[in-house]
């Protein structure tokens, strides 16, 4: 009897691991949707007017400053960019994306992003020709 109980339990537990509700992996990549209506500039690359989806590459679990740009329907990689950690005082309870005007009058860069309820987040390094 009680080995019918732990192969039920067990069955329960394994299950539970493969049949991850779709709203989790979101919250893992931190997928985020974005419509920029002028042209942004990350790390090298000019992002048109558009709309795009940011998420963590999670190639590795531990890093969370790996950041992969699909194009709106995720059908395209535009760009892998490797960041560094950031943080702010306090969560915002929405995304955030801030950005910087350069002073040569091209697109705004885009210095760092925050996930909604995280106060930790991936700044972008620009090189001095970049800007």
């Amino acid at each position: 009897m009680y080995r019918k109980i732990f192969t039920g339990v067990f069955s329960l537990l394994l299950l539970g691991t493969f049949f991850v509700p779709k709203s989790q992996a979101t919250e893992l990549d931190k997928k985020t949707i974005v419509t920029v209506n002028e042209p942004i500039q990350v790390s090298g690359k000019v992002l048109p007017a558009g709309t795009y989806v940011f998420k963590l590459a999670l190639t590795d679990l531990t890093d969370e400053t790996l950041v992969s740009i699909f194009n709106a329907d995720e059908t395209q990689l535009i760009a892998t960019i490797q960041g560094i950690p950031d943080s702010r005082a306090q969560a915002a309870d929405k995304t955030i994306f801030q950005l910087e005007a350069q002073p040569s009058g091209g697109p705004e860069i885009l210095k760092a992003w925050f996930y909604p309820g995280d106060n930790s987040g991936v700044e972008f390094k620009y090189s001095a020709h970049e800007k």
